[in-house]
């Protein structure tokens, strides 16, 4: 209970300060919005007696200088109710641009707690190491997926070197028969796959076939011979 009631007190002292300022400002408020009133009385009082002196300033002497004494009284009082209005006025703004200062400084310090909370033990050398522990994971990951790629890809250039070297085993041996004979034998015409396909062995030729081939030869020869007499 008595917990209960130390922290109604607390609360309500708190509460309190925090209104004292309200409660100032009203105060005053209530106090010049009298002293406005008071200000309007007298310009009325200076007003009637000016007009009294006016009314018997030629007609009853004494009378117009009754109502002038009067009207000198109710100026004075309207100058010092003027001054009491203009220091009530600058009491409720600074009253205000202090309250409003003390809000404003209470808000930026809960901005700084809010900020506070928010970083925790986040510090710039925080943030660096865990920068740099990012990128390592992001270069290894790029490292990963290279030589993933890279034994994909050293696969596919294996069997393509394969194919390409297989051709141009082809194509020397080839070339080498028609140095050798002058012709492209039809042998190596047959038996030379197409790029990119298996080799196929294909049954040799007939003795038909080799009879072309070599009544070819005898007449690439003649041809040869008699190219050279000339």
């Amino acid at each position: 209970m008595s917990g209960a009631w130390g922290g109604w007190l607390f609360g309500g002292a708190a509460a309190k300060k925090k209104d004292t300022p309200k409660n100032a400002i009203l105060a005053l408020r209530s106090q010049l919005e009298m002293l406005q009133k008071r200000e309007k009385h007298l310009q009325n009082q200076i007003d009637e007696q000016d007009a009294l002196a006016r009314k018997n300033v030629n007609t009853n002497k004494n009378a117009a200088k009754a109502a002038l004494r009067r009207k000198k009284q109710h100026e004075h009082s309207l100058d010092q109710t003027l001054g009491q209005i203009g220091t009530l006025e600058q009491q409720i703004n600074a009253i205000e641009s202090a309250n409003i200062n003390r809000e404003t400084l209470a808000a930026m310090e809960r901005a700084g707690e809010a900020m506070k909370q928010i970083h925790g033990k986040l510090t710039p050398e925080k943030v660096d190491e865990t920068m740099a522990k990012l990128q390592e994971q992001n270069a290894l990951s790029e490292e990963i997926v290279d030589a993933m790629n890279s034994i994909n890809l050293g696969n596919q250039i294996d069997e393509v070197d394969l194919e390409a070297e297989l051709d141009e085993l082809r194509q020397e041996e080839l070339d080498q028969k028609m140095l050798e004979t002058g012709t492209v034998p039809v042998d190596a015409i047959q038996r030379l796959p197409a790029a990119g396909t298996k080799e196929r062995r294909l049954p040799p030729l007939s003795a038909k076939g080799k009879q072309i081939e070599e009544d070819d030869e005898e007449a690439e020869l003649r041809k040869l011979q008699a190219e050279m007499a000339m």
